[in-house]
């Protein structure tokens, strides 16, 4: 299968650049993407609950008919869990979403090719563990969340990326509000392939307008109260980005696109008379119109998908630093 195959613009041309920020020593393998495949399929409607959906489940039928039409993903390897199914164990439950986590990755070894799609809920809860710079952590909501509460993008990093052996490929897809960094995962990138930092300018912008204020009043107490902050976000922000750098870095090789940044929510949508999650819908429409994509190119197409109908931003993040070589993309897409 063409797409299975690791195919590189770069090769041959001498060392990798990977972009301002990223690690000078830093190795990981790429995943041929010629071993094992499995799928873990989660698509939750919340029936009968305050907030349901409608097109979460049709997001994972749609996904899973694609892996197994384009991908040669077999469904005897896939795992789907929805809340219209009469098994228990294939209720999107908290314990069950977590057992199958842990069912995806075992025994996963280098050149296998690992898909994980969630289609749901998403949220925020406070950050306790101080990786995240906007002081929230990011969950996803599974069906029996108001009693089991929900999963929090910590534990699934640690259960999704952090046992992976370098050279497993994993490809996760987020369809939920909140999801930039659901796995927190440290290297983000712009649609231009650029490598990006922790988005301080805007909120430094906010901050020096006020500082001018208080300054134009004569409020020298708010004007120096506000400079201190300012300065204190800063520096909290460039700590969270090096921590993660260092602690959530992987040998392995992940890759994520997600529907929204962090502070925007996601659509549920009605597309072709269809209920279906926007993100899923455009992630999928890019691939079937240009299968043949490196990770940016999939970024740029799937918000152009979006653009003009939907005000969410889809990111791409990885486990490790991309190369970011002019001549063009150094990767193609290989679920």
């Amino acid at each position: 299968m063409a797409m299975g195959r690791l195919r590189s613009s770069l090769l041959g041309l001498g060392a990798q650049q990977f972009g301002h920020g990223a690690p000078t020593d830093y190795s990981f393998q790429y995943s041929a993407c010629n071993g094992k495949r499995k799928a873990l399929l989660i698509g939750i409607n919340y029936f009968g609950q305050r907030g349901q959906l409608r097109g979460c489940i049709n997001d994972v039928k749609n996904m899973s008919t694609y892996l197994n039409e384009f991908f040669g993903y077999k469904r005897e390897d896939m795992v789907t869990l929805t809340d219209d199914q009469q098994n228990p164990m294939s209720q999107p439950t908290k314990a069950n979403i977590l057992r199958a986590m842990h069912w995806l990755v075992k025994d996963a070894r280098p050149n296998d090719s690992l898909f994980f799609h969630y289609s749901g809920h998403g949220g925020q809860t406070k950050d306790l563990d101080g990786d995240e710079d906007d002081g929230n952590d990011e969950v996803i909501y599974p069906v029996d969340f108001r009693t089991a509460g929900h999963i929090v993008d910590d534990e699934m990093h640690r259960i999704m990326v952090g046992t992976l052996q370098p050279g497993v490929r994993l490809t996760a897809i987020f369809d939920s509000c909140h999801s930039g960094s659901a796995l927190d995962l440290p290297y983000i990138y712009s649609t231009q392939g650029v490598l990006k930092e922790p988005n301080l300018a805007k909120e430094a912008g906010a901050g020096l307008l006020g500082i001018v204020s208080s300054y134009a009043r004569g409020d020298i107490g708010s004007m120096i109260g506000g400079a201190s902050s300012l300065f204190k976000k800063a520096i909290k922000g460039d700590d969270v980005y090096k921590k993660n750098l260092r602690t959530k870095t992987s040998p392995a090789d992940v890759i994520m696109w997600s529907g929204s940044k962090d502070q925007q929510t996601s659509a549920d949508a009605s597309i072709g008379g269809e209920a279906t999650g926007a993100m899923s819908w455009a992630f999928i429409t890019s691939l079937r119109k240009n299968p043949n994509q490196s990770y940016v190119q999939l970024l740029n197409s799937i918000r152009d998908e979006l653009e003009g109908k939907y005000q969410q931003k889809p990111q791409l993040s990885c486990s490790h630093p991309l190369s970011t070589f002019i001549t063009g993309p150094e990767i193609h897409l290989c679920c």
